[in-house]
């Protein structure tokens, strides 16, 4: 049993001051003012807030290791690693429009999922069903068209969270229900879809749209695109890279106002600098460098983010002004409900024990995942 003291803790939707936090081995049995049993309390540092573990949807890498060029157990051990060090303790490694790799990135997602303190909550497949029009880092040789094959393969339950980013006005409308139909959490990405085309897809079931504001159509005045689509959208979602550099600090706020913390969330859409000393790696043959903060190709272009959930929870704060509160659930408890990880983004009793430390600067001071203390 271990109790630990703060001087607040964020339950996934409130601030609760100088709370006692009891876990009993992964789970956490009691969130009050003290302990029943005598169980000595941990006082945290002052100033502490201890949060759920940040939840993680889009992680292409970390700690030196890219999922494509790794998409095995021992490489989803080190991505876990490095993450859990940000305080992240929950995540998705990410595919890159690589479906040659589907089957081997889910069975070491599978056998990631036997060991609880690996981090890994199953995969997010993004691409190669998207636009090439809006492929970003993607590379253009790598895009396919969906086959009825390709959505037979995803739409059956694999028994755990199956994410997966596509262009809408690529994929024919039967298949779009097929998988939407299936276990698939479906999300809108690299598309340069009309408003309309996206708001079709929304009404298919599309839950929401990955990465707001980048590889996608923009809002305009005469053509809402996919990004007008979405904030228009009765209950659509939206994951946001807010680093600085993807996206300017006023739409994250325009964003923020138009969805909430509800409806958006942070992800890191992290390469392998993220968490690492690595200032350089190799996708597809292309040499991506790390430059002022920025990944980027030989062409200039941005591949990917060098990002931690941390920092993203501190930029939403500090660079772009949202509310602590909302910046906090847009980093746990939103994203694993987006999902349905019950059990992960909260702290109330019953959930697994996933804690991070934050100092008063919002930087990680301890991380324990699954009840187990990793920094």
């Amino acid at each position: 049993m271990i109790a630990l003291r703060a001087d607040l803790v964020f339950d996934g939707s409130r601030l609760l001051p100088n709370e006692v936090v009891v876990i009993d081995g992964d789970r956490v049995v009691r969130v009050g003012a003290g302990v029943r049993d005598g169980t000595p309390i941990e006082d945290l540092s002052p100033g502490a807030i201890l949060v759920p573990g940040f939840v993680d949807l889009q992680v292409n890498g970390a700690g030196g290791v890219l999922f494509n060029a790794e998409p095995t157990v021992a490489g989803l051990a080190r991505i876990g690693d490095a993450l859990a060090r940000c305080g992240t303790t929950s995540f998705l490694p990410t595919l890159i429009s690589a479906r040659p790799l589907f089957d081997a990135a889910e069975r070491a997602v599978s056998a990631a999922l036997a060991d609880p303190l690996s981090g890994v909550v199953g995969v997010h497949l993004e691409g190669p069903f998207i636009n090439p029009a809006r492929h970003g880092t993607h590379p253009l040789d790598a895009i396919q068209t969906m086959t009825a094959t390709d959505a037979t393969r995803l739409a059956p339950n694999a028994g755990w969270p199956r994410m997966v980013t596509l262009a809408p006005e690529m994929v024919d409308q039967a298949l779009l229900t097929q998988i939407v139909a299936g276990a698939a959490c479906v999300f809108a990405g690299h598309t340069d879809a009309t408003a309309q085309q996206a708001a079709d897809g929304f009404a298919a079931g599309i839950v929401g749209a990955t990465h707001l504001f980048n590889a996608m159509s923009q809002l305009n005045s005469r053509a809402p695109g996919v990004v007008g689509a979405t904030l228009d959208a009765v209950g659509a979602v939206a994951s946001i890279i807010v680093d600085g550099i993807h996206v300017d600090p006023l739409c994250v706020r325009i964003a923020h106002a138009a969805l909430g913390p509800e409806r958006l969330f942070l992800v890191s859409d992290s390469m392998p600098t993220a968490a690492s000393e690595t200032t350089s790696f190799t996708f597809k043959g292309e040499t991506i460098e790390l430059v002022d903060g920025r990944l980027l190709d030989a062409n200039g272009s941005l591949a990917g983010a060098h990002l931690t959930m941390a920092e993203a929870v501190r930029n939403a704060v500090h660079l772009c002004g949202l509310p602590l509160l909302d910046a906090l659930a847009m980093a746990t408890a939103t994203p694993a409900e987006v999902i349905g990880l019950t059990d992960r983004g909260r702290i109330a009793v019953g959930c697994r024990a996933d804690l991070v430390a934050l100092d008063g600067n919002l930087r990680v001071h301890a991380v324990w995942r699954a009840g187990v203390r990793l920094v």
